[in-house]
């Protein structure tokens, strides 16, 4: 890849993007990263420094940078047929929509594509309140749904919502934040309190019938936040009894990320009504699904459409992901590497007081700084310096939650321990340099 070369410089890049895109495009570094190419785990910036990718394009790239199954299955696909709308049936999107109801939570799913985790969040709030008649909706604090105005309304974060106040009907419960518990309880001894105050919610906020819950199973740009086992089995049965249906927002968990399971939710036995999920379904390509229980489905009786949705290219790709991750075993992978990397993330923590927690599953792990952990201080500005020690020692890394200070560490489904072991190393060195510590 050494002799790859781009048509203009990257100050030209940089300038362009500062003088022509809204500045709500934001960068992670003091200097933005020109990327330029990348390929399986690795990126390569204009000057030409090579990256061990463990961030994965936002858990997007779910089998590496231009997986080689995929991309033949995509240029096969490119010159057969590139675009139709949805008013017109391919075996792309059939093919995709069969795969997609045989491995979804119950039997005769029906799916919906568009183009994106917000679309499809949007679609999934559409189908419960056609399928309930209620129009209320359960959203987490913390949580992040998407950029529309209805998804930023749903999002418990706020710096992520722009524009007009929150949308009206849309009520916020307490999610199962245990290193910041809410109510400033220990688990298991707080019976999973914040979970059964959804009850209370509904009873004292709403007109005490709900269309439905919308909820991340782990907590993406909240900072990868996860629930205890029981939260969700207790938050759903409390959403169900008041009328409700529940939905599973599988963008960032979805498709083997967490680990043995291809949906996030699996690991706590809930069925959820709906599933939404885009980011590492088509490693790239962009994509969006709403998948349902085939009442839910069947209650939008109008007329729908999306222009790109369900476009040859982009099932053709999310396919062939999805065959390669079965293929490959790539769910038990997540696990397996999860672990062994989760292992050497807590080997972290005893060595850096600046971590104060450790959580997530499978190949979705945070690590939360603080300055002191007895009282838990987010170490925000050395989280932003940690960023740039991991830029130089050549690793990438995402940043997250309410306070800026979770380190989200993502990397492809097909990670092995040695790329592990070698991200843990510079990550070690990255967080000695943020912490002011000289290397021996």
């Amino acid at each position: 890849m050494a002799g790859y070369t781009v048509s203009v410089t990257k100050d030209e890049i940089i300038l362009a993007s500062q003088e022509c895109l809204f500045p709500a495009v934001f960068h992670y570094f003091s200097e933005p990263l020109v990327l330029t190419h990348a390929k399986d785990q690795y990126v390569w910036d204009a000057d030409g420094n090579q990256y061990l990718d463990f961030f994965g394009g936002i858990l997007t790239v779910s089998v590496g940078h231009c997986n080689q199954k995929v991309n033949e299955a995509v240029h096969a696909q490119v010159d057969k047929l590139q675009h139709v709308s949805t008013v017109f049936a391919t075996e792309p999107q059939a093919a995709l929509a069969r795969k997609v109801s045989e491995i979804a939570p119950g039997p005769g799913w029906k799916s919906f594509f568009t183009t994106s985790g917000t679309e499809a969040n949007e679609t999934a709030i559409l189908a419960a309140r056609c399928y309930t008649g209620s129009s209320e909706i359960i959203a987490l604090r913390h949580s992040y749904h998407g950029r529309s105005s209805l998804a930023m309304s749903l999002t418990g974060q706020a710096s992520w919502r722009l524009g007009p106040p929150v949308q009206p009907g849309i009520l916020f419960a307490h999610n199962a934040y245990c290193y910041r518990c809410p109510f400033g309880l220990k688990y298991p001894d707080c019976e999973v309190r914040c979970a059964r105050d959804i009850a209370e919610l509904i009873r004292t906020t709403s007109n005490g019938r709900v269309a439905g819950m919308i909820a991340e199973p782990i907590q993406g740009v909240g900072g990868f936040i996860t629930p205890p086992k029981e939260y969700f089995s207790i938050a759903a049965d409390i959403i169900r009894k008041y009328g409700g249906i529940f939905i599973s927002d599988e963008v960032q968990t979805g498709w083997g990320r967490t680990g043995e399971h291809w949906w996030g939710l699996e690991h706590w036995g809930v069925t959820p009504d709906v599933v939404t999920s885009a980011k590492g379904l088509a490693n790239g390509f962009p994509i969006g699904l709403t998948a349902a229980r085939p009442e839910v489905a069947n209650s939008l009786k109008g007329l729908s459409i999306s222009t790109f949705g369900g476009g040859p290219v982009s099932t053709v790709a999310a396919k062939a992901v999805i065959d390669l991750i079965e293929e490959e075993n790539l769910a038990a992978n997540a696990a397996e590497t999860g672990a062994h990397l989760r292992g050497c993330l807590d080997n972290l923590k005893d060595k850096h007081p600046l971590i104060g927690d450790v959580r997530g599953m499978g190949l979705m792990q945070a690590l939360e700084l603080v300055e002191d952990r007895a009282l838990k201080t987010p170490a925000t500005a050395q989280t932003l310096r940690l960023m740039e020690a991991a830029r130089s020692n050549r690793i990438l890394i995402g940043r997250g939650g309410i306070n800026g200070n979770v380190i989200r560490i993502s990397p492809p489904l097909n990670i092995s321990r040695t790329d592990v072991d070698e991200f843990v190393r510079l990550l070690d060195l990255s967080l000695s340099e943020a912490s002011g510590i000289k290397a021996a």
